[in-house]
């Protein structure tokens, strides 16, 4: 095939970041620690923020994942860790006294893998310890395969307005290939327990691009997935890292889809889902209209950031847990990742922070016109380069690869108003990675980009 005849998927198939951040990840480094993570944390007095609780235990360990977790069912460890999470969110307290609360995020691994008692002593804490902003979401993820009555209570009792039921897939050929056994009727069950307890609201997490899958297999999956009705979907392209989680060599790389077939896949789940009366949040996520999600898509009030699309009114964030990263005023910040380094931090009294990086003016500007156009599919560049105080030719004259996304029919740019057509959606993280001075377009650090 030659250049000419290929697909925009095809040009364009290469590893670029999510765009959970700016910068992201991949720049974080040691020279952020505990006591930067503090004077950091300062400027959140009186200050609205997001809490982040990872907890980073599991039943069993699917070898889809990329998170950090593990797992974990030795009662002595989910105490100590529980444990840590309060002392942690203690020493948040006392260093940004006045900082308000206005969404809380329970991520994972699977924070019910804490047990109902430890769940409960972690939410009072956040309770005693902060001013809360009214009607505040809560979240909480779940896994189906383990969500009973009792935990569905328990659930309840911290307060939880919105629960993510993870699912990847329904095939039964897929499920082996991750290493994740999980029937309809789970699901199915497992709402039915969450709705007994009193929680109306419910997100379904879909992944394309998984081992075994197909066209075929995932039409399947999303008709019984639209049968539940969920008030929001998330649906990510499967992250192939094993040089990051050695676990996913336990998967058939042979058995992946390629690249034209994972465009396909995304094509349709876009298709099928707003043809089903979902609103296309973004890049990956779908809401039914009057969502508070698709409500605030529509009114410029979306924020992406390590949890994917949400409707805080704040864009910061502060992480608890090990591994949590913290989306702060001044930079990001993160929490060792091996969970005994994290515990043995938070004993001694100290934050846990082991690396990040510092966000300049140039990244705080390249940060807003890469969120407005993972958020809105548009950036006034101009409008952006007058905030910043930079020339918008000098920012231009950085961009890499502008010209080609121009003449390849994914973007306009008329007036300083970059705008991405129908055709570049799919492929917005490519045009993102065109205004991130970081992305070098190299292969071990990021997953592919359809």
């Amino acid at each position: 095939m030659t250049s000419s005849s290929k697909t925009n998927a095809e040009l364009h198939d290469r590893p670029v970041p999510r765009y959970t951040s700016y910068p992201t990840a991949a720049q974080f480094d040691t020279s952020v620690g505990p006591a930067q993570h503090g004077k950091w944390l300062r400027d959140l007095d009186s200050a609205y923020a997001a809490l982040y609780l990872h907890i980073p235990f599991c039943q069993q360990l699917c070898w889809y994942c990329a998170c950090h977790t593990m797992a974990m069912q030795r009662k002595g460890t989910l105490e100590a860790y529980a444990d840590g999470l309060c002392r942690e969110l203690d020493l948040l307290a006392l260093t940004a006294p006045g900082l308000v609360v206005d969404a809380i995020q329970w991520g994972g691994g699977t924070p019910t893998q804490l047990g109902a008692a430890r769940l409960a002593a972690v939410g009072r804490r956040i309770e005693v310890l902060f001013d809360r902003r009214a009607n505040l979401e809560i979240s909480l993820e779940v896994d189906p395969r383990y969500c009973d009555a009792a935990i569905a209570e328990a659930i309840a009792v911290l307060g939880t307005t919105r629960v993510s039921l993870g699912v990847q897939d329904f095939d039964i050929d897929v499920q082996k290939a991750i290493n994740r056994p999980q029937t309809f009727e789970m699901t199915v069950a497992a709402i039915g327990c969450l709705r007994t307890a009193g929680i109306k609201n419910f997100n379904i997490d879909l992944v394309y691009g998984l081992p075994r899958q197909t066209l075929e297999t995932l039409s399947r999956t999303l008709d019984q997935a639209l049968a539940l009705e969920p008030g929001r979907f998330a649906v990510f392209g499967y992250a192939h890292v094993p040089w990051m989680k050695p676990h996913q060599r336990l998967i058939d790389a042979d058995s992946l889809p390629d690249g034209t077939v994972r465009a396909a896949m995304a094509a349709m789940v876009r298709e099928r889902l707003v043809g089903g009366g979902y609103v296309a949040v973004g890049l990956d996520h779908y809401a039914k209209m009057g969502d508070a999600l698709a409500r605030a898509a529509t009114s410029g009030k979306l924020h992406r950031n390590f949890q994917g699309y949400v409707t805080n009114e704040s864009p910061w964030v502060a992480g608890v847990g090990a591994s949590a990263i913290s989306c702060l005023p001044k930079g990001y910040s993160q929490n060792a990742t091996e969970t005994t380094k994290y515990m043995s931090a938070i004993e001694s009294g100290s934050f846990a922070t082991v690396r990040g990086v510092a966000v300049s003016v140039e990244d705080r500007l390249r940060r807003e016109i890469i969120g407005d156009l993972m958020c809105r599919y548009a950036a006034d560049i101009d409008e952006s380069c007058r905030r910043y105080r930079m020339e918008t030719e000098a920012l231009l004259g950085t961009v890499d690869g502008l010209a080609s996304l121009v003449r390849d029919g994914l973007v306009t740019m008329n007036e300083g108003l970059l705008v991405v057509t129908e055709r570049g959606r799919p492929l917005i993280r490519y045009v993102c990675a065109a205004f991130d001075r970081h992305y070098t377009g190299g292969e071990g650090k990021h997953s592919r980009g359809i």
